[in-house]
């Protein structure tokens, strides 16, 4: 059976993440540039929902690393599990570049500008879990050591001294 204690939690992220984007479309000193994070133009209630939001797309890809766990130990194969991330995370892709962008950021169908943002990347790590899964716990735990700890050791290097390999760079 399904854990409620997980599904209550993805239920309490979407609902603080919400609250935030209302807060960015209809809050008087977001649509006048206030920054709720900025101690002089805040109040505490504004501050909090502000600031852990920060914690919600964690929560997510921590969360569908333990589904994905949770579906192998309930029986479904590494093929199966490898195969609905895939095209999990490509849908996530599909809809960051399309309708979270179109509908919900600028209200307009440009095809010709494109924000990769939180949605993208949550559907580009189920991606990489996807061929995660097929490897033993010890080399997933081995890969998740590494971007913990290394994740901020390229910060030095500028993607315009990469050349031709800049964009790839900047993704």
């Amino acid at each position: 059976p399904r854990l409620d204690a997980v599904d209550v939690l993805r239920g309490l992220v979407m609902a603080l993440m919400a609250l935030d984007h209302a807060r960015d479309f209809f809050h008087f000193g977001a649509t006048h540039g206030h920054d709720p994070l900025d101690l002089a133009h805040t109040t505490p209630a504004l501050f909090f929902t502000r600031w852990i939001t920060h914690y919600c797309a964690p929560t997510f890809i921590f969360l569908a690393g333990l589904g994905a766990f949770l579906s192998g130990t309930r029986g479904k194969s590494r093929r199966e599990l490898s195969r609905f991330l895939v095209t999990r995370g490509l849908w996530l892709v599909f809809l960051e570049l399309t309708y979270v962008q179109w509908l919900g950021w600028t209200f307009a169908f440009d095809l010709h500008t494109h924000f990769a943002l939180v949605i993208w990347a949550i559907g580009w790590s189920m991606i990489v879990l996807a061929a995660l899964v097929h490897l033993p716990v010890g080399a997933v735990t081995a890969f998740g050591l590494v971007l913990i700890v290394g994740h901020n050791a390229f910060d030095g290097i500028k993607s315009a001294s990469l050349g031709a390999w800049a964009p790839l760079w900047q993704i």
